[in-house]
């Protein structure tokens, strides 16, 4: 649905709902649940101690802690007050969150008790000051937050806000360099929804509730758990990615829907206790990331008995640019199960050479994005700005082609592109390849530097358990797939790989740690 009158910026979702349907429950954590009553007063409350301490308007407000009912509080009494909530990666060191703080120039950063010892030693580090407010998801007893709280009341400030202004501040992982604050604005919000409702994809129902696992300081935390809001559903929520633990909100608080990557929803199905966890209320497992694999779909579509979507999107577009459908995810159509699905209404897409000029349909090159979802522009970084936005065209950094059905397919990040005597070979493709041998559980391909080839292609494997296979097979089985110059030169095995917050593979970790091994 799309409250187009209703619902014009994110401080509007509490209302609306504390308004329609005041006693359905919005927030399930370990600490209880509340109502979307409860999160409007609450979040009135945030707002107007927010006014009171003298925070300026569109001051952006940090955030450091794990998932929680706190946060979704927070994020709307942030929003109330109109200012931009700043959600901080928490597994991110101390060197590497000073200068995101200093960068976001947060006058004010709520803090879990878990991570007190990390925001006082930045406070230290900071060259501009910020006040430190506690709260502690872990436990009901008193605690700072709660007298910060003490001298306001629940009144609505009813603040009017503009829809240009940013609702929420997601910085990137400084992959590339100085990490950057993407700036998401209440408009673009309203948009996502216009975008999701015209697909006509979605079928929210009355009692839905959606498991939030993914981390909030990604968009997809944050981001899907604001869709299921803004449709009136619940969200039943696990502080960390844990398979175990998610089995379990499973079997309690029967969630409807769930959105995880790939890799988290092999890791559920391998779980000991999904054997015997009732999947029966899931109706609908959304997953972003990578494409899922016929083999890993196959016996999802088995064991959980539910419907499965996927979206492509980034931070910068701030949800889903394009969709393949439940009825696309057919586990004998393989090929197809490599898109990521076709664009949403309202959402162009480009495929274009380096030059800016559109490819044909086939051809590999930089996805160029347009819509009216995209971010406004990067928190003080003009320049890195205008590097990524032309003419209202957006440049993703990520390379792919459009097939003749206008199915979207993802190849690789631009500057992970391997080029190995003059060839360029796009590690996914590989990873493809790679992921239908047997013994393959999860695998990572990657360029090492070669004298003789410049780069040469090289897949880092996870075994199956149980199951074996030498570098040798390996190659032959990417041989009957592939062409020459795409096959791994070097095939090393491993126990896991480096998992980011979202259970997706680190690329780069283990680029690095390769690179570095060789170099040494």
């Amino acid at each position: 649905m799309w409250l187009h009158a209703e619902v014009l910026t994110v401080a509007d979702i509490p209302r609306y709902w504390g308004g329609q349907t005041p006693d359905r429950i919005a927030l399930i954590d370990q600490q209880g649940t509340a109502t979307f009553a409860q999160l409007d007063s609450a979040s009135s409350r945030v707002a107007n101690a927010l006014i009171g301490h003298g925070v300026p308007a569109r001051s952006n407000i940090g955030f450091l802690g794990k998932n929680s009912a706190r946060y979704f509080e927070l994020l709307f009494g942030v929003a109330k007050a109109g200012c931009a909530m700043a959600a901080l990666n928490w597994r991110l060191a101390i060197a590497e969150l000073v200068p995101i703080i200093e960068d976001a120039q947060c006058p004010l950063v709520f803090v879990d008790r878990e991570f007190v010892s990390v925001v006082e030693t930045i406070a230290r580090q900071c060259a501009q000051p910020f006040e430190i407010v506690v709260f502690d998801s872990n436990s009901s007893d008193p605690q700072a937050l709660d007298a910060w709280l003490a001298a306001v009341d629940d009144a609505d400030p009813q603040l009017r806000i503009h829809p240009l202004d940013t609702a929420v501040l997601i910085y990137t992982s400084g992959t590339t360099g100085k990490p950057k604050g993407v700036e998401l604005t209440h408009r673009a919000f309203d948009a996502m929804r216009l975008c999701e409702h015209l697909s006509g994809a979605y079928d929210w129902r009355p009692g839905d509730m959606m498991l939030t696992v993914m981390p909030v300081f990604h968009l997809v935390g944050t981001g899907l758990s604001l869709q299921a809001l803004y449709n009136g559903a619940g969200i039943t929520i696990l502080p960390m990615l844990d398979p175990g633990k998610a089995l379990a909100l499973i079997q309690r608080d029967r969630p409807t829907i769930c959105a995880l990557v790939p890799t988290a929803i092999q890791m559920l199905i391998d779980h000991p206790d999904a054997k015997t966890t009732d999947f029966s209320s899931l109706r609908l497992m959304m997953y972003a990331g990578a494409p899922i694999t016929a083999a890993l779909l196959r016996r999802a579509l088995v064991e959980t008995g539910c419907q499965f979507m996927q979206f492509y999107g980034a931070s910068e577009s701030l949800g889903p640019l394009t969709l393949l459908r439940p009825d696309q995810h057919d586990p004998d159509d393989e090929p197809k199960l490599r898109s990521c699905g076709k664009p949403l209404p309202e959402i162009e897409i480009r495929i274009r050479d380096p030059d800016g000029y559109d490819l044909p349909d086939g051809q590999p090159g930089e996805l160029w994005i347009r819509g009216p979802t995209i971010f406004r522009s990067y928190w003080r970084q003009p320049e890195a700005t205008a590097a990524v936005l032309k003419d209202g065209w957006y440049r993703t950094g990520d390379a792919g082609y459009r097939d003749a059905e206008g199915f979207i397919y993802l190849v690789d990040r631009v500057k992970d592109m391997i080029v190995t005597g003059g060839e360029n070979v796009y590690s996914a493709e590989v990873e493809q390849a790679l992921a239908r041998h047997p013994a393959v559980h999860s695998c990572v391909v990657i360029g090492l530097p070669d004298p003789k080839w410049g780069e040469k292609v090289t897949a880092v494997i996870v075994l199956a358990p149980d199951l074996k296979a030498t570098a040798q097979e390996i190659t032959a089985h990417c041989r009957e797939l592939l062409a020459g110059y795409k096959i791994p030169k070097s095939v090393f095995f491993t126990d896991a790989l480096p998992l980011g917050g979202t259970g997706k593979i680190l690329k780069r970790a283990v680029r690095e740690q390769y690179r570095q091994a060789f170099a040494d």
